[in-house]
């Protein structure tokens, strides 16, 4: 029996192109949750994304992800290393202001291999509930120890009216 040199070729081909898949399979990360986090005490606002490992990725790789500033800036952004071993990633954003109730605030993340290949993109919008002038002008709490702000707390007591943050514009 005779093997037919196109029926070879067309093989060969074919097996090449299968090796071009990303080994991991389908996508790595899958998008558990998403929401902003008010730290009043604090007198701030972040995003939180948390996303669960789906496959495994390659030692080296990196989310990259881009939040969409409520105040109207650029971007904000975030690169962090994914751990092989760990199934669980929560990205949390660099401070926000001006987040108003109801509100699609745009999100991406780029998951990317060692060598700086998207291996996946998510794309979400983050909504509050509530608006950020929910929040303390100032933080309540300084230092180590969430000793009471001198600047808000005058002479130890608290006032008879906290202000709160307001949004520029």
């Amino acid at each position: 029996m005779r093997a037919n040199p196109l029926a070879a070729g067309l093989l060969a081909v074919i097996t090449s192109l299968s090796a071009c898949q990303r080994e991991t399979g389908p996508d790595p990360l899958e998008l558990t949750g998403k929401m902003f986090v008010f730290n009043y005490r604090l007198a701030y606002a972040t995003y939180m994304i948390t996303l669960t490992k789906t496959q495994p990725v390659p030692d080296g790789s990196t989310v990259a992800a881009t939040f969409e500033d409520p105040s109207g800036g650029p971007p904000l952004t975030l690169d962090r290393k994914l751990f092989p071993k760990l199934d669980k990633v929560v990205l949390e954003s660099p401070d926000v202001t001006c987040v108003k109730k109801q509100k699609p605030y745009a999100v991406t993340i780029d998951v990317k291999g060692p060598d700086g290949t998207i291996l996946q993109t998510l794309k979400t919008s983050v909504i509050s509930n509530l608006d950020q002038d929910i929040m303390p002008a100032e933080a309540l709490v300084v230092g180590p120890a969430y000793d009471k702000n001198p600047d808000v707390f005058k002479a130890g007591k608290a006032p008879e009216h906290f202000e709160t943050a307001k949004c520029p514009g």
